[in-house]
């Protein structure tokens, strides 16, 4: 079968709905356990065969997008032919629907999916699990969004587990516009040795997540709330919209909300929307295993 001619490779966002920070090894690494859920809301990868490589981004958060070096698409670009001995120059296209630095995964959602594309475009026929050992030199999210399906991380995050079953969520992504940096909430935390997660049941049954999610923390909130105590206004506004539970993704400053049933969401999107109308807002729907990716 001859290569395809185009690729064009879907890049979720990534929501922790729990991440403990359980120590700190001697290379300065944090050691976490998180359980992360992936959404049908995120951004666009394509790729094509071309004469030179080339990068191109459009889209709501494009002039965000770090060009030269700081390019973690292009990154994930010449790794995959280092990876692979292959020279065969590209012409990447993102578009850009989720906002840069804001805990949810985008620049490393971006670059699993070029990773994903390159890997289908050039017929190398890498697993997921190769994928993700590739993605871990640029960071242990990248390896976690080659999966992108209900997963438990470990370790610095490099660890994954599948979780299944587990249940599609209806959740609203909120962010006032602030963007973190994550080492600069990593190096405020006040406590490194925190409790790991409690134990994942056998069936994820939407009450038994209640529960669970109860029991469970984001240990970056405080250190990202000091740096930006917006992140506070942004959660309440999403529980005051009829969210059964809110909290900050990742090292922020993307709250979630999850809702009962898609039309909750939706209309507490349109709310807080029409209240804040310079912040991003979307409602959405996470993924479970073997689902095919149809985006919003």
């Amino acid at each position: 079968m001859a290569p395809p001619s185009q690729v064009s490779v879907w890049a979720p966002a990534k929501i922790n709905l729990a991440l403990h920070v359980t120590g700190q090894r001697d290379d300065g690494y944090h050691l976490l356990e998180t359980l992360a859920v992936f959404t049908r809301f995120g951004d666009t990868i394509e790729i094509m065969p071309a004469s030179e490589d080339s990068f191109h981004a459009f889209g709501p958060y494009s002039a965000d997008v770090p060009v030269g070096r700081d390019n973690i698409v292009a990154q994930a670009r010449d790794l995959f032919k280092k990876g692979t001995d292959l020279d065969m120059p590209t012409a990447i296209t993102l578009e850009k629907r989720l906002p840069v630095a804001s805990g949810i995964g985008g620049g490393s959602s971006d670059a699993a999916a070029t990773l994903i594309a390159l890997n289908t475009l050039a017929g190398t026929d890498m697993d997921a699990g190769a994928l993700a050992e590739l993605g871990t030199e640029l960071g242990a999210d990248v390896a976690m969004c080659v999966h992108r399906a209900p997963l438990v991380a470990k370790n610095i995050g490099d660890l994954v587990t599948a979780v299944r079953p587990f249940p599609r969520l209806h959740v609203v992504l909120v962010n006032s516009g602030v963007q973190i940096s994550t080492p600069r909430v990593f190096s405020g935390l006040t406590n490194r040795a925190n409790s790991p997660l409690p134990k994942i049941p056998s069936q994820f049954a939407t009450d038994e997540l209640d529960r669970w999610l109860a029991a469970t923390r984001n240990d970056l909130t405080a250190a990202a709330v000091r740096l930006e105590p917006e992140i506070e206004t942004v959660a309440e506004r999403l529980v005051d919209a009829g969210a059964r539970f809110a909290r900050m993704s990742g090292s922020g400053a993307t709250c979630f909300g999850i809702f009962d049933n898609a039309q909750d969401a939706s209309q507490a999107a349109a709310t807080i929307a029409d209240r804040q109308p310079g912040w991003f807002v979307v409602a959405t729907e996470t993924t479970a295993h073997g689902d095919q990716y149809e985006p919003d």
